[in-house]
């Protein structure tokens, strides 16, 4: 028997030296041959990333968003500020890593998108796949258009003076300009106030006293007016849409061109572009962060950004808020990661992918918010306010601060489009990575398609254009702030579950490490007891929690003070439930569609299992150990490389 044994781990270490080093051949021609990789159906080449460094600044691209910037900085001081990183780090190990390194690895195995690779590996609800596409489409939606705000004021700051240094005919009466106001202050006697430089002369008349121009509490940056009055006009309420404004859709038109460009030539052209949109942010927020830490007053809003306030982690809003910004962050159940790992080579490391850019996140959030406080001390000092009375979330961080910030900086322009064009740069990142995924669900469904890239990318871009018009006009933010609520909110918690779910459970966790083994090689026992604890309970576990918190605190929108109709709450929720919808109608379908002379419970076993098309989609060694103790079957074959028109003998990489 231990002859036996030897031999057969001797017959599998040649099976595996084998099928490391295979050929990448099409369609399998026996789909029943247990331990063949095989092609999506139609045999189609998809496609391959052109290096591993591709895809890794394309991951890193996707990741790293605007949520760095804006958002993090803002959920950190407000739950605990250094003590926030203990709940955000945590999540990352249970619930962010795993996910992410999930859907890396499932992707890679099976060459396909979500929208396909969840009715092979469980049809009953293949609309999982679907629901996490219609996530990332209606993302894209209002995601360009902040994009087409950045390019706007990317333009508007190739002037020698930024247009929103002073206060100009769209400002209010709490409209303060310190440029002004130190212009007025230069001429003896006179006072600053409601965006006009009274000579003492009118002081005097007037009996405007000198301290009035001082209080703070009244007063409103340019930035703000011209973003809001100016660029925006924006309306009284979502009930309001008003006008379209077309300086916005000129640049969203911009906007959807280059993504076009970037994205009809498929993983080629965009892995290239992607080492810019990657890169480029990381160069700005160096520079940005020098500059910060030479501002009078920048360490006040530093130890403030660092000191941890401990109180705030007794309470649960700041560990979901922790989760979400994982969620925003790696961006699982979006659907992108298992996309852009589909187009990975098959024995390609996406465990140190995962590892890479999960660690490089984190760290890109922490220095994000060391800029960002840095500037912000800075800003609070000139305004003689409390640091936590400047810090705004979203929007109002990227397009109301920092505008205000530049102006008191030497070469204001210069800093506004260095820092806009940092702006595009991430949003592009994570555009280009929303739209792949959409694209890749279109060919995968229809494989035919494939063939016709730039069409497909063509119709998904004038349909995000046209789409985009809505959040275009004077009452488009309030669309958006709607769409940024509930597009991506608790449907992708359920998602993420039933995810864990269908791998972990219905398919089998150490069915599918051997699966990630297959590519990456052998790992030890701890590794895989560690990914199978997370994947069957710990994450599952924190994910139910955070969606009953959600539900418990769930109160109305607001926006500007403004509270949303009962209407537009109603389309919110749709919009929530798109995903679930979309889950619940195909599970209902594929069981009608299911053979009538099976009892309801044979139906849903078999809707629940593989179907026989599942399984990795490249060709490695079929193999037959036999009877090894009587010599027989012990003949390892790759015909593989015979279609490949390669020598059946040869291999290589």
């Amino acid at each position: 028997m231990s002859i036996f044994f030897t031999l057969q781990a001797a017959q599998e270490q040649l099976v595996h030296d084998v099928s490391s080093s295979a050929v990448l051949t099409g369609a399998a021609a026996d789909d029943d041959l247990v331990g063949e990789i095989q092609e999506p159906e139609d045999g189609v080449d998809r496609g391959n990333w052109s290096g591993r460094f591709d895809f890794l600044m394309c991951l890193l691209g996707f990741s790293v968003g605007l949520g760095n910037v804006w958002r993090f900085p803002y959920l950190a001081y407000s739950n605990g500020g250094g003590a926030f990183l203990f709940p955000f780090i945590l999540m990352f190990i249970v619930v962010g890593f795993p996910l992410m390194f999930l859907e890396l690895s499932f992707g890679q195995f099976a060459a396909l998108g979500p929208a396909a690779i969840f009715d092979r590996i469980c049809p009953l609800l293949n609309g999982l796949g679907y629901g996490m596409v219609s996530v990332s489409a209606m993302v894209s939606f209002y995601y360009t258009v902040i994009i087409a705000w950045a390019f706007l004021y990317l333009f508007k700051s190739l002037t020698s003076e930024l247009p929103w240094e002073r206060c100009r005919s769209w400002a209010t009466d709490n409209c303060y300009s310190h440029l002004e106001a130190s212009e007025c202050s230069q001429v003896n006697g006179s006072v600053y106030l409601n965006h006009t430089c009274f000579n003492a002369t009118m002081v005097e008349k007037l009996e405007i006293s000198s301290n009035a121009s001082s209080n703070a509490s009244t007063r409103a940056p340019p930035a703000q007016d011209y973003f809001e009055q100016d660029m925006l006009k924006i309306s009284g309420g979502i009930d309001d849409l008003g006008g379209i404004r077309w300086e916005i859709v000129l640049c969203l038109l911009l906007t959807w061109t280059l993504t076009f460009m970037s994205l009809s030539r498929g993983t080629q052209s965009m892995g290239k572009v992607v080492y810019f949109t990657a890169l480029f942010p990381y160069l700005v927020l160096s520079i940005l962060f020098i500059r910060g830490i030479t501002l009078e007053g920048c360490e006040k809003g530093i130890i403030y950004y660092l000191t941890p306030d401990f109180a705030k982690l007794k309470t649960a809003q700041t560990w979901v808020a922790a989760a979400v910004q994982i969620f925003f962050a790696l961006s699982p159940a979006w659907g992108g990661l298992i996309t852009l790992s589909s187009y990975n080579k098959f024995h390609n490391n996406c465990f140190k992918d995962a590892l890479i850019v999960g660690v490089g996140n984190i760290l890109t959030s922490f220095f994000a918010g060391l800029v960002i406080f840095a500037i912000v001390g800075y800003l609070a000092k000139e305004l003689d306010m409390k640091v936590e009375e400047v810090v705004e979330q979203g929007p109002g961080l990227a397009f109301i601060v920092f505008p205000d910030v530049v102006t008191r900086l030497p070469l204001p322009p210069l800093w506004s489009c260095l820092f806009f064009f940092m702006l595009i740069s991430l949003g592009m990142g994570s555009e280009f990575a929303l739209l792949e995924t959409v694209i890749t669900a279109v060919q995968d469904t229809y494989p035919p398609f494939r063939q016709k890239k730039v069409f497909v990318v063509l119709t998904v871009c004038c349909c995000g254009f046209i789409g985009g018009l809505l959040v275009c006009t004077e009452g488009g933010m309030y669309i958006l702030q709607l769409m940024d609520t509930y597009s991506a909110s608790w449907a992708v918690f359920i998602m993420a579950i039933l995810e864990c779910t269908i791998i972990a459970w219905i398919y089998g966790a150490n069915k599918f490490i051997s699966n990630i083994e297959m590519m990456i090689g052998r790992r030890h026992i701890y590794w895989h007891r560690f990914f199978t604890a997370f994947w069957k309970f710990l994450t599952p576990s924190m994910l139910s929690f955070l969606l009953v918190f959600n539900w418990v605190d769930y109160k109305r929108m607001e926006y500007a003070k403004k509270v949303y109709p009962i209407w537009a709450e109603l389309i919110g929720w749709f919009m929530a439930f798109i995903p679930i919808i979309l889950i619940t109608c195909m599970a209902i379908w594929k069981f009608y569609r299911a053979p009538l002379e099976r009892t309801f419970r044979a139906k849903v076993q078999k809707l629940l299992h593989p179907t026989p098309h599942w399984g990795p989609a490249h060709k490695i060694p079929k193999y037959d150990l036999g009877d090894i103790e009587s010599g027989k079957g012990k003949t390892v074959t790759n015909p593989g490389f015979a279609a490949a028109g390669a020598n059946p003998f040869e291999t290589r990489i």
